[in-house]
């Protein structure tokens, strides 16, 4: 697929007004926090060798981070660029661009943003998740910025995430309870949690989705 057409895709996926991540809303949302996360797909500049067929193009990437292990909220796990609105910002796109400038380095002059996607509660840490649909127009160098925040910064094929072979359904256990949800593993590197989710709801909605096992069940350690 050409890249463009990958932009088309994710466009048409974000009208959809099915795309939904199965998240329960927050017990006072009236206490929660405004954040924005930045989604940005783009081309990387050297081809990653074939693996399985897919949907997309085998240049097509994401950008992802891992976070520091010593934050409060989601310790040492992948996630999106992105984080809490401040008064500053115009609006929660500017928070996800100032954020992402702030975690991972990149230019937000190259980022066109695509679209705004339904918010999302987050429990873990009381949040109102807004993420940012983007197209990465023109790629910058990205890098951590700030260890205490962000330890790595990396672009992931997307049909790496997409191959059966990457992905598994997550199983975490607290106080009794198991919660499972899509997760995907990146030579090693484990996605899972809101990010997994995110990921796993816009490719159904852009139809990239390969079939896959979701009875393959792996425990998250902590």
């Amino acid at each position: 697929m050409h890249p463009q057409g990958a932009r088309a895709d994710l466009l048409a996926a974000a009208e959809d007004h099915s795309w939904s991540v199965p998240i329960p809303p927050l017990a006072d949302p009236g206490s929660a926090h405004d954040a924005a996360v930045l989604i940005l797909f783009g081309v990387l500049d050297h081809v990653p060798a074939p693996t399985v067929e897919a949907a997309v193009a085998r240049d097509l990437d994401v950008l992802l981070q891992r976070r520091a292990p010593t934050l409060s909220s989601h310790p040492g796990q992948v996630s999106f660029p992105g984080g809490r609105a401040e008064p500053e910002d115009a609006d929660l796109v500017a928070t996800a661009l100032r954020e992402a400038e702030e975690e991972t380095g990149l230019d937000p002059a190259g980022v066109e943003v695509l679209a705004t996607l339904p918010v999302i509660p987050l429990a873990a840490s009381n949040h109102l998740v807004t993420p940012v649909l983007a197209w990465w127009q023109s790629p910058s160098r990205v890098v951590a910025v700030d260890h205490a925040e962000t330890v790595e910064v990396f672009r992931v094929p997307v049909a790496q995430l997409l191959d059966p072979a990457t992905r598994f359904t997550s199983t975490l256990t607290r106080m009794g309870r198991t919660f499972r949800g899509p997760a995907f593993d990146v030579d090693g590197t484990i996605v899972w949690g809101f990010t997994a989710m995110v990921l796993d709801a816009l490719f159904d909605a852009a139809g990239w989705t390969v079939p896959w096992d979701a009875t393959t069940e792996r425990p998250i350690e902590l």
